[in-house]
């Protein structure tokens, strides 16, 4: 163990088992079998943009950005936009600053935790960088930003397991002081409350309660705070309010995510007092949706509906945004935008642009020039010409189903006879889709020759509640068939190199990999298991405190133990119990400090296959969680992966 790895702490009070870690010798000799003249060097993927994270302030008066500097942190700065003067508003140090946003005109917050432990805390300064204060000092306790106040310019709206660490209450506090008024007792863990909801004003209008762990009720105060339960649900039904309406003439009409009448989850405008439907308002066919814009400046008129199909599709409303899309659209056609951020006033949009083969571009829309300025191209150095294209795909699967998914070939791929593929199974999973656009991990893998395969299997989200439910208890399973056809689907196209297939995936992915590698042990090469769950039983009792309210629907999601046959499932589908049928080589990734995939996951398929023979390199970082977010151990892991993937593919 080298003393490196672990940044000179007392190994004793490191989480996991140290001694199983390779050195960082070991992991520097794997990364080196990624050899070749590549166009791409892989800091050309992963090193963080020089400047990221671009926001107006309400008053348009400034822009805010995160700008690296040469030691790779990343500080927040505000830009004056009349007279251009720069200043550092927030200093990066130690630990990451994992968010940040404006609290009114003046007056910045931001979020960190330590070491990817999600515990976050919310601080504040005003845009001079001058009194800043940490707003929630509390240690083990998580802070969830539930809703920012537009019109209340002192205050944001917070959630906490400060009282007890299972369940969130919400929370008035000062922005400038950090004085907390407390809105609401959860003060019942056997019934608690799951969501609250919350108008403009900061008025409690309502929240939902779950009641024997999988049933929730719905309650809403149709007069002056009286709440009363308006709405029983199984935890499948969708009944998501999106926003009230604020209409002068009814303070209880709200935009409605439902899909109660109908597999795909359809917009509604809805009654809560008269718990009634009004109008439904939109829907598609084959996909859920669910978003809507509306403009405060107008009223609260809606603006427009979107959703995720093939690509992102955004259905335009109102007269001023349908002259906004159309204007958008023909300025940058093939691509796909988000509003990144507007002012208060709406006089100027930040456009955020692009598509499958550009990273992303950040414009600044200017309503009465009609005009487009070029703000920043967070990735210059990767040219759109030499990216390689994402193409959706579908097909059956062994029982019928129609599965969708994404294909990334090689640019060169006519002048290869064929090629490695990378399936890399999304994390999740419930609920969870891979969507199209730029995708660093698939251009990496391009750049050495390999196709990447994403396949939507049965649970994912988006597709309808049928076939999300399709995959509950087929985790390991039917899902991973899924996989597996869609293997087979890529291969019947006649590009893919079926004796040279890896798999690769994070979180639910990783134990993809696992799982994959003990289910159909002769279609892989090889796996690169990150932050995946390996023993099921393990997993489950070692949940973070605040997911504990929930575990009987991660059950009926994943499978119980308590029940004979759900157990012997678990057994077989959970790796480490399967370590004899593992032929090929892993790699494994993992945060120390992760809270939801505990580092024990990884330990114990190291340490197994340590035990049968199989060298097993283990990556582990003891200053990351649920996933690498710092820059030099993104690089380093990547580096390592690609060597990995080289020395076994090629």
């Amino acid at each position: 163990m080298n003393s490196a790895q672990i940044d000179s702490k007392n190994e004793k009070n490191l989480p996991g088992d140290t001694s199983l870690v390779s050195s960082p010798e070991e992991l520097i000799e794997l990364s080196e079998f990624d050899k070749g003249n590549y166009m791409y060097t892989i800091e050309d993927y992963f090193a963080k943009p020089k400047a990221k994270s671009f926001q107006l302030s309400p008053d348009g008066m400034y822009l805010s950005y995160q700008e690296k500097d040469e030691n790779k942190k990343n500080h927040v700065y505000v830009k004056c936009l009349k007279n251009g003067e720069i200043t550092r508003a927030i200093e990066e140090q130690d630990e990451l600053i994992r968010g940040y946003g404006w609290a009114n005109e003046k007056r910045l917050i931001f979020i960190m935790d330590t070491g990817g432990d999600e515990n976050y805390h919310v601080f504040a300064t005003n845009v001079d960088g001058s009194d800043t204060k940490e707003l929630t000092p509390f240690d083990g306790v998580q802070v969830q930003i539930l809703q920012m106040l537009k019109e209340d310019k002192e205050h944001i709206i917070i959630g906490m397991n400060k009282t007890n660490k299972e369940v969130f209450e919400p929370y008035r506090i000062n922005i400038y002081t950090g004085a907390l008024k407390q809105l609401y007792e959860n003060d019942n863990v056997e019934y608690p409350i799951m969501d609250y909801i919350f108008d403009k004003d900061g008025e409690l209008r309502g929240y939902t309660r779950l009641l024997n762990g999988v049933d929730i009720e719905l309650y809403y105060a149709k007069e002056n705070q009286q709440y009363e339960c308006i709405k029983k649900l199984n935890w499948k039904d969708t009944f998501s309010i999106k926003s009230f309406s604020y209409n002068p003439e009814n303070k209880h009409e709200a935009y409605v995510v439902s899909n109660l009448t109908s597999d795909r989850s359809e917009i509604y405008l809805y009654d809560l007092k008269k718990d009634a439907i009004i109008k439904k308002l939109f829907s598609d066919s084959l996909y859920d949706v669910s978003g809507i814009g509306l403009s405060r400046k107008r009223n609260f008129e809606l603006d427009y509906f979107s959703f995720q199909g093939e690509k992102k599709v955004i259905h335009p409303v109102s007269s001023f945004y349908t002259k906004l899309h159309d204007t958008i659209t023909k300025r940058f056609p093939d691509q796909q935008y988000a509003i990144a951020d507007k002012t208060d006033s709406e006089d100027k949009y930040l456009i955020y642009v692009q598509s499958d083969v550009i990273y992303g571009v950040y414009y600044v829309y200017d309503v009465a020039q009609n005009s487009f300025e070029l703000l920043y191209n967070l990735m210059p150095q990767l040219k759109e010409e030499e990216m390689a294209t994402m193409q959706p795909i579908s097909f059956k699967s062994r029982d019928g189903i129609t599965i969708y998914g994404y294909l990334t070939l090689p640019n060169n791929i006519a002048s290869l006879k064929k090629v490695p593929l990378i399936v890399n199974p999304h994390g999740g999973p419930q609920g969870i889709r891979d969507t199209w656009g730029f995708n660093p991990e698939n251009q990496l893998f391009a750049s050495r020759g390999y196709a990447t395969l994403q396949v939507n299997f049965r649970i994912s989200g988006g597709y309808g509640r049928k076939f999300l439910e399709s995959g509950f208890k087929q985790i390991g399973r039917k899902a991973m068939d899924d996989v597996e056809d869609g293997i087979d689907y890529v291969i019947n196209q006649g590009s893919i190199d079926k004796e040279k297939i890896a798999i690769y995936g994070g979180s639910h992915g990783g134990y993809a990999v696992l799982r994959g590698l003990t289910k159909t042990p002769d279609l892989y090469c090889c796996g690169v298991d990150y932050v995946g769950v390996s023993n099921l039983f393990s997993f489950m009792k070692t949940i973070p405190p605040y997911w504990k309210p929930y575990l009987k629907i991660i059950k009926e999601i994943w499978y119980d133990e308590d029940i004979a046959e759900e157990n012997t499932i678990m057994r077989e589908v959970s790796p480490v119990f399967q370590i004899d049928k593992i032929k090929k080589p892993l790699f494994v990734v993992q945060g120390a400090n992760d809270p939801r995939v505990n580092i024990d996951e990884s330990d114990q398929i190291v340490r197994a296959l340590r035990a049968k023979g199989f060298e097993t390199p283990y990556m582990v970082k003891y200053d990351e969680g649920h996933g690498f977010a710092k820059e030099e151990n993104s690089i380093e892991m990547y580096k390592a992966m690609m060597g990995f993937l080289a020395k076994h593919l090629q």
